[in-house]
């Protein structure tokens, strides 16, 4: 399968034209991939413009590629959300990771009650930032034509608030209720909400189920934090038929 490549440019981009990889994209493509003259690639947006091309140049400073074809890939619907709880270490990173190669459209930063990791006003900017290169990383590796957004830090409050506009579903071990016995909507998101280490606090799942979300497991185990998410959306894609 051909390297797959994110330019700022593609979403006007037709057969014919050169599109440039430049900076960190350019420098990965051609000093770390090492692609050359000739290989065939892909490049995108990130909002669902897909091109194939031929490189033409390739540089470490630019890599200039000529389009052969273009397709433009619609969004996912439903859409499917991870709201990820900070979790310590790098955890919440390799959930987010999983999550955006499984399909994930949007991920969510959680500061949940029992949350180890606590993202204060700088450390948020700086938090989104990372899980933002994560997730471009990871939608380039697994050929995605959208990369999924990265949302502002959510309070529990802020979270049950979805549940309005959206199916929100709590992964939660003590649930009556298997995500896969779950009707699953076609015209709204899907919201997964995974929490930290210590589990979900009494009173987080009592304002969540107040506003509306559903409480599911996932099978009989206990899974880590950084494990739960993914697994859900193999869950959902499956149901959904993605899979």
């Amino acid at each position: 399968m051909p390297l797959h490549f994110l330019v700022e440019d593609a979403s006007v981009a037709q057969p014919g034209d050169a599109v440039a990889l430049t900076g960190p994209e350019a420098h990965h493509a051609a000093a770390v991939r090492r692609v050359r003259a000739g290989e065939e690639v892909t490049v995108g947006d990130g909002r669902g413009a897909w091109l194939s091309g031929i490189v033409e140049t390739a540089a470490p400073r630019e890599v200039v590629v000529r389009v052969t074809a273009r397709d433009d890939v619609p969004a996912a619907q439903p859409r499917l959300v991870l709201a990820q709880a900070l979790a310590k270490g790098d955890r919440d990173e390799l959930a987010v990771q999983a999550a955006t190669e499984l399909g994930v459209d949007e991920v969510v930063p959680w500061q949940a009650a029992r949350s180890v990791s606590r993202w204060d006003s700088a450390k948020e900017h700086k938090g989104r930032q990372r899980w933002a290169g994560i997730v471009r990383e990871a939608a380039k590796q697994a050929h995605r034509a959208w990369v999924p957004d990265v949302a502002v830090l959510h309070s529990t409050k802020a979270l049950a608030g979805r549940a309005a506009a959206s199916v929100v579903l709590v992964l939660e071990p003590s649930a009556p209720v298997a995500l896969s016995s779950v009707s699953l909507p076609d015209d709204r998101d899907i919201v997964l909400v995974v929490g930290p280490e210590g589990g979900i606090a009494a009173e987080e799942l009592e304002l969540l189920e107040s506003a509306g979300a559903r409480l599911v497991r996932l099978g009989t185990t206990v899974l880590r934090t950084s494990t739960a998410g993914p697994a859900a959306l193999a869950v959902v894609s499956t149901a959904l038929g993605r899979w």
